[in-house]
């Protein structure tokens, strides 16, 4: 693609890195074919290509965010479908990162937009203020049908989204250390994340069983706390790279004593593209830019951590079909394909794939809060796909892609890591207790975790 930058535009650095990835897009158009908002709406500006076009029309001009623009970026999932598809290898995860700063500075929203995105900021980074807000939900809930008239239908998909059960702790939230009494054979650190510690802590308790049992002691730094990827989806930059810096303080202090960390493991996989990400983030940044880079670089999936031991064979088989979901941040963001399925299979399931896995299920962060049509059409048509392979439950490995998918499939869902908890000896998942009489126990003690 042709750019037309001035020699002062491209003097600075992130107008550069802008000009270098248009320059890289040959409008092929490969895009448009695995694009989740293309494919349902059909419009050009709501595809990579015409994404682009947009985004280069406002960076080169130097133009405040137009509502058109606004509305088209608005609605990208950054899904990053595109990216897989593209032949040459356009970035388009940073440029529409680049963009979504660009309109959150220059652009104007209403007061609704304003108020509904600030009080997602402020809310889901926080477990604390998250829980309280869950457990105003369910005394919302019986009103339901008098805020479906009067509530703006984002709030009202907050209020869909939310757990309607009692919520549960964690056996271990940290801060420290889940050491096994076993051989030690390594030792990570776990981002024990934002709204999954709420939602669904019994991950995080899996992660550290399963772990244990391969002799990996788990440290849980002090301090550490969001990502950033919520706030940087939303536009907040600042935001974003605050909590960056926090979690790379905190896990070089660990880094620092003791015996030497092996890995960052991640077990949300949006949480996964964006700590994989920091080197990028905060390569600007002299004091944080090299630490940054190594934490990125020995950033794990928990799968792609877990597939380079033995496992060994499962402590219960299983007749369980799984339909293995793969999140969008895990496949296209991470390019994590192979090793939650195969895991899966060596732990005693029978994984079967599901239909136009390419396309995302609608969750993409705060994306089905603010977008909730576009996301309530992909969810359905996701759910309808899932039925089709007539599995017995579904496996993914992102929390937002199990809240999104929970309400309206008629089988159970869970994290993968709960699955290979459950096969190596751990409990029963959540909402799977009338799978449970098909799997059969192979008796045999376990390793004990000494929390410190």
């Amino acid at each position: 693609m042709q750019t037309n930058f001035t020699a002062k535009q491209l003097k600075d650095p992130r107008t550069a890195e802008i000009d270098k990835i248009l320059r890289k897009c040959v409008h092929c158009g490969f895009c448009t074919a695995t694009c989740p908002t293309y494919v349902l709406l059909g419009d050009e500006r709501d595809s990579p290509r015409g994404r682009i076009y947009l985004m280069k029309e406002m960076f080169e001009r130097g133009r405040k965010a137009t509502p058109v623009v606004q509305q088209h970026v608005d609605r990208c999932l950054s899904c990053l479908s595109c990216m897989t598809t593209c032949p040459s290898g356009v970035d388009y995860m940073h440029l529409v990162d680049h963009a979504r700063a660009h309109i959150e500075a220059t652009g104007t929203r209403s007061f609704k937009d304003r108020a509904i995105r600030r009080l997602l900021a402020s809310t889901l980074p926080h477990p604390s203020r998250f829980r309280l807000a869950l457990m105003a939900a369910r005394f919302a809930r019986p009103f339901t049908g008098l805020l479906r008239r009067i509530a703006p239908k984002e709030l009202m998909a907050m209020l869909d989204l939310a757990p309607k059960g009692l919520l549960r702790g964690a056996s271990y939230s940290g801060p420290g250390t889940a050491a096994t009494t076993g051989e030690r054979r390594k030792r990570v650190i776990l981002l024990a994340g934002c709204a999954q510690q709420v939602l669904r802590p019994e991950i995080n308790d899996a992660t550290i069983r399963l772990l244990a049992r391969r002799g990996v002691d788990v440290e849980v730094a002090p301090n550490a706390g969001c990502c950033g990827a919520l706030v940087h989806h939303l536009g907040r930059e600042p935001a974003a790279v605050a909590m960056a810096k926090r979690n790379v303080d905190a896990w070089s202090r660990l880094m620092e004593r003791g015996d030497p960390i092996d890995a960052v493991v991640i077990n949300a996989s949006g949480c996964g593209t964006t700590v994989k990400d920091y080197g990028h983030m905060l390569k600007y940044e002299p004091a944080y830019a090299e630490r940054a880079a190594k934490i990125s670089g020995m950033t794990r999936d928990i799968t792609e951590f877990l597939a380079n031991y033995d496992m060994g064979p499962p402590k219960r088989w299983s007749s369980l079909r799984v339909a293995y979901h793969s999140a969008c941040s895990m496949q296209h963001g991470q390019r994590v394909v192979d090793e939650p399925r195969k895991l899966l299979r060596n732990a005693g399931f029978s994984v079967v794939e599901v239909p136009e896995g390419h396309l995302c299920c609608g969750s993409a962060g705060t994306y089905n809060i603010l977008q909730p049509d576009i996301a309530r059409d992909l969810r359905d048509r996701k759910v309808a796909n899932i039925k089709g392979v007539r599995a017995d439950m579904v496996a993914t490995g992102n929390i937002g892609c199990i809240t999104q998918l929970a309400g309206g499939m008629g089988i159970p869902i869970a994290h993968s890591v709960e699955l290979l908890d459950w096969a190596y000896g751990g409990p029963v998942p959540r909402g799977l207790e009338a799978l449970a009489k098909h799997v059969h126990d192979v008796p045999e003690a376990q390793p004990v975790l000494a929390l410190t």
